[in-house]
């Protein structure tokens, strides 16, 4: 865990006036204070979303609503936003408990993506939306080499029934096998089941997250055995 945060100003390119601010967006409920990121991360979220949504607006003229969301979809969540804390070492800076610390914590993905959205939360609160537009837009094209429907958006369900419907002569099947969280924090776990072997598991933020994911484990083990 490192206290000096001016590695992460200047990986961000911005420098905090609020310590307080930043504190609150690197601590993890699991510490045990009076305070900690979730709600930071419930903005961040909603800022996120703006930014991205308007930025490819703007850089896709021509495309449609369906395509932008799905390019959306594909920037705007726990494995895009994994993606760019890890650039940043994020899990470096986060205050955890001693037992997710032993538990991984500070390489979990779904950990450093609230993370992240909680220190864009935390910009957005300093000094507002141009900030953190600029700060999470060159992140995002430092990290994507491409930014097209083509390159981000693996439709993992399709490629698994294709696959499935080839092999077997059936299609998969896919099972909630929980839901957790309070209702504007949920996620579900879905199982991938295939001729009544379950072959993986995965959890998202929606069920259509979660079923993607585990339609994208389910494809490669299914290559595996090819």
């Amino acid at each position: 865990m490192s206290n000096d945060i001016k590695s992460l100003e200047k990986a961000l390119g911005y420098s905090f006036k609020t310590p307080k601010l930043i504190t609150e967006a690197l601590t993890h409920k699991s510490y045990k204070q009076p305070y900690d990121n979730e709600r930071l991360e419930f903005l961040g979220d909603a800022v996120l979303d703006l930014v991205v949504g308007e930025y490819l607006y703007k850089k896709f003229p021509t495309s449609d609503e369906g395509k932008l969301s799905k390019i959306r979809a594909s920037l705007v969540n726990e494995d895009g936003f994994n993606k760019l804390a890890k650039y940043l070492n994020l899990g470096d800076y986060i205050y955890l408990s001693n037992a997710e610390e032993k538990n991984g914590g500070r390489k979990k993905a779904s950990l450093l993506s609230n993370a992240f959205e909680a220190v864009m939360g935390a910009i957005y609160l300093e000094v507002g939306l141009e900030k953190v537009r600029d700060v999470a837009l060159d992140l995002i094209e430092k990290n994507y080499e491409t930014i097209s429907l083509d390159e981000l958006f693996k439709d993992f369900k399709t490629s698994l029934q294709e696959i499935t419907q080839a092999r077997f002569g059936i299609i998969p099947e896919y099972d909630v096998i929980a839901s957790r969280g309070p209702d504007h924090k949920k996620e579900f776990e879905v199982a991938v089941v295939i001729n009544n072997k379950e072959y993986a598991r995965a959890v998202g933020k929606s069920k259509k997250i979660a079923q993607q994911e585990a339609a994208k484990v389910a494809v490669s083990m299914l290559k595996k055995e090819k």
